[in-house]
């Protein structure tokens, strides 16, 4: 049984190629446009987070300014608060200031 062979010049080429025209941009464009963009978020963020740290060094000082203040504000308060409570206890007990029931 003889082997069956190509035939003389060979078998006509293969069309695996499609012929379909490019559409959109170079992908060296999409991925400098994609570039851009990160770049331009990342910039935004090291901004916040500058400003961020800016407002919560500004709130730390303020705060530490108005410390004396509100420590005043506070004794203040304290004596304001002994004083009623002096007071009170001279109005319940009268003269006698002791707390205590005996005399020794």
């Amino acid at each position: 049984m003889p082997q069956d062979m190509p035939p003389v010049g060979g078998y006509e080429a293969v069309q695996y190629k499609r012929n379909i025209p490019v559409r959109g941009l170079k992908p060296v464009y999409y991925m400098l446009g994609v570039g851009l963009i990160m770049t331009y978020g990342w910039r935004q963020i090291f901004i916040g987070q500058r400003e961020k740290h800016e407002l919560a060094r500004e709130k730390m000082w303020s705060r530490i300014h108005i410390t004396p203040l509100l420590q005043a504000e506070e004794d203040r308060d304290q004596v304001r608060r002994h004083y009623a409570d002096q007071a009170r206890e001279k109005e319940l007990l009268g003269s006698q200031t002791s707390v205590m029931n005996s005399e020794r």
